[in-house]
């Protein structure tokens, strides 16, 4: 049964395990509301999981310990239960998604765990968890529908209300729902004015739809870049909690989490990873109510594989119009290429890249088209450049 009192003694356990994470000011998410960020993407293996496998290992028997314990997840709750064993000195397993971005599965074997690649996505990895626990007889460590794990992340409840006093909405990510059961759980015990709102993927909104219905649903299949919170099915703790102390749940597109692991990376100089992003995702695209109200966003990890940062931070280069590619359409005489190019330049325009093509099936005999990709300051500028372009005479194509 989870309390108040257990989250408190989870809070004791923890005080020289973890980090204590400070509210950070980000006023360009959403100048609407006073709106901070509770970086957990700064907490020890990268994200608040830590604190809930540390507690859950923390509380197992001495023949529990002896055992060994397994566990599943998409990176972060891996990492968490690799760490807490070895600091245990309990043997460790982990079962994998082999989606799992490769920084995360070299970081949890560099833990001290045993690697298990899964073919599938997190769910499956449970399914084979549970497999091996049956068969070696490990002690299971759900990353999320455990009452202990709960209590764990929900000691960043009793941190948030010590941190802002007049805190009025919280906003946290949500996957199988065990960060967020414990933070709404900590917040509306102690001060049940405080709205908690919960943000899931839009290729991934199991608990949403639960939640919306009544009752627990499974999804079919996922397809999101926020792959720890990639889950098929919430749990029947967390979906009992959610139900009853969560306020909303909304749903954000991978191109608006791309946009505001963009804002963070360049404003705050911090690196969130998909999951981890949502939250600031929501606040910065409207999706939950912020205007005049302290408003704490929980950027819950920041385990990005580098090699996906790459493309997230390009994809959100163009959903926030600081990037456009152009294709003209031109007369073949000399001359043509110079006057596109002062144009752009005339309006502050950077070009990085060009590509030229004589013909094509779609142009005249003497015609041809350029592509250029070009840096920019936002929507309202590239229009500007359009604008400049066809007023020339430049056809521009889609």
């Amino acid at each position: 049964m989870l309390t108040l009192d257990k989250i408190y003694h989870a809070s004791y356990v923890l005080k020289d395990v973890i980090r204590r994470t400070e509210l950070i000011p980000a006023p360009y998410l959403n100048k609407k509301g006073n709106i901070f960020i509770k970086p957990e993407n700064l907490q020890l293996t990268g994200s608040f999981k830590i604190r809930g496998s540390y507690y859950k290992i923390s509380q197992l028997s001495d023949e529990e310990k002896a055992k060994g314990v397994i566990a599943c997840s998409a990176g972060n709750h891996a990492q968490g239960v690799a760490l807490a064993a070895t600091k245990n000195g309990i043997k460790s397993t982990i079962c994998l998604p082999d989606c799992a971005p490769i920084s995360k599965v070299e970081a949890t074997r560099n833990y001290g765990a045993e690697i298990c690649l899964v073919e599938g996505v997190y769910d499956d990895a449970y399914k084979r968890a549970i497999e091996l626990r049956d068969e070696k007889g490990y002690t299971f460590i759900h990353p999320f529908d455990d009452i202990d794990v709960i209590a764990g992340q929900g000691t960043i409840g009793l941190e948030l209300i010590d941190q802002m006093k007049n805190v009025d909405v919280v906003v946290v990510p949500i996957g199988g729902g065990g960060l967020i059961s414990g933070v709404a759980f900590a917040l509306k015990s102690l001060n049940p004015n405080i709205k908690v709102y919960g943000v899931q993927a839009a290729g991934a909104p199991s608990m949403k739809n639960s939640v919306e219905h009544k009752q627990i649903e499974r999804l079919a299949s996922v397809s999101t870049i926020a792959d720890g919170i990639a889950v098929k099915q919430p749990g029947e703790n967390t979906f009992e909690f959610c139900s009853q102390y969560v306020d909303g749940i909304v749903t954000v597109t991978d191109d608006e989490v791309s946009s505001a692991i963009l804002s963070m990376l360049e404003h705050q100089k911090l690196i969130s990873e998909g999951a981890g992003a949502v939250a600031a995702a929501a606040v910065l695209f409207d999706k939950v109510p912020v205007e005049g109200k302290n408003v704490i966003c929980v950027v819950s990890g920041g385990n990005i594989d580098v090699n996906i940062l790459d493309r997230v931070i390009k994809r959100g280069l163009f959903t926030s119009g600081r990037s456009a590619l152009l294709k003209v359409e031109l007369l073949d005489k000399p001359g043509q290429l110079v006057l596109v190019s002062k144009i752009i330049a005339d309006l502050g325009g950077n070009v990085i890249g060009v590509h030229h093509e004589r013909t094509n099936a779609n142009t005249g005999v003497t015609g041809c088209w350029i592509r250029i990709d070009l840096e920019t300051r936002n929507f309202e500028h590239i229009s500007k450049i359009k604008s400049a372009l066809t007023d020339a005479g430049f056809n521009i194509l889609d």
